[in-house]
């Protein structure tokens, strides 16, 4: 890895900047049916106490999300999203817990930005809503724009590429552009290639073979790998068919994005990974 490959986004909190590591950020889902941890933590009490556990394992922020993007998820209305999440981020703000909220509603974006979140980490990358890059704008948050195809009950139809790491590489940039021309700064975009969204497993290795080529865009990038399909053949016991056991298998592709730069990981086994970027950053450093 080049030194000084690895980005970060500006205007955040002190406690993020400058770390010279790869962040980890902790999942939070407080929802009913997200594919690995559905309806663990639904209720705030229940929320709050697995986030400040997650803190307690190393986590530098915790990623707030009321919908579940699971494949064949089904959308929820913005107030069933809403009542899920503000009183979460709400109350982890109260704590000094750092959060962002995980969201393709605008609506929902500036809700969570008044409740305290710091970063909008938008799936659809502003395509699910066309008021998201004005609202970021206006918020004057940093932005994880995710490369997208299409909502959960159809992005397995839409994995269909030629090349697939231009292809997603092209599909972010003009979502970047747009965004932009939206208002929203450069400098707080980050870009998540999309593991597992619109992708079958070979796609996602291959975007994590040529994981250098990302940085093409010189704009910090955020992996979000955790449980997801695309691991199962590497779960521990063997042939498990439990998302949990995929974290042994997400810690390897923590330490192998953290050596190729990237800004932070998003995962649901915080200790796991913690451990491998502080491993990954001794050896390179």
């Amino acid at each position: 890895m080049k030194q000084g490959l690895r980005r970060e986004p500006s205007g955040i909190s002190p406690q993020l900047a400058n770390k010279n590591r790869c962040l980890v950020v902790g999942v939070l889902n407080v929802t009913p049916d997200s594919f690995s941890d559905g309806g663990l933590f639904s209720n705030t009490k229940e929320a709050v106490e697995h986030a400040q556990e997650l803190i307690h394992q190393g986590a530098d922020l915790i990623d707030v999300g009321g919908e579940s993007t699971r494949p064949g998820a089904t959308r929820i209305e913005a107030f069933e999203e809403q009542k899920k999440v503000l009183p979460v981020i709400e109350e982890l703000t109260n704590l000094g817990i750092i959060t962002s909220i995980d969201t393709m509603r605008s609506e929902t974006a500036q809700e969570a930005a008044k409740a305290g979140a710091q970063i909008v980490n938008d799936v659809s990358g502003g395509l699910a809503d066309e008021n998201m890059h004005k609202t970021v704008a206006k918020l004057d948050l940093a932005y994880v724009l995710m490369h997208w195809r299409g909502h959960s009950t159809v992005m397995d139809d839409l994995a269909k590429y030629s090349d697939v790491v231009t292809e997603v590489l092209k599909e972010i940039d003009t979502q970047v552009q747009k965004a932009i021309k939206s208002g929203v700064q450069r400098n707080k975009i980050v870009i998540d290639p999309g593991l597992g969204f619109a992708k079958n497993p070979e796609h996602n290795w291959e975007i994590l073979r040529k994981f250098e080529q990302l940085h093409s865009l010189e704009l910090p990038i955020y992996v979000g790998a955790s449980r997801k399909r695309f691991l199962a053949e590497f779960s521990y016991p063997l042939g498990s068919t439990d998302p949990k056991d995929r974290d042994l298998a997400t810690s390897a592709i923590s330490s192998y994005v953290s050596l190729n730069g990237a800004w932070a990981v998003r995962v649901h086994d915080v200790a796991g990974s913690v451990a491998a970027v502080k491993v990954t950053n001794q050896l390179r450093n």
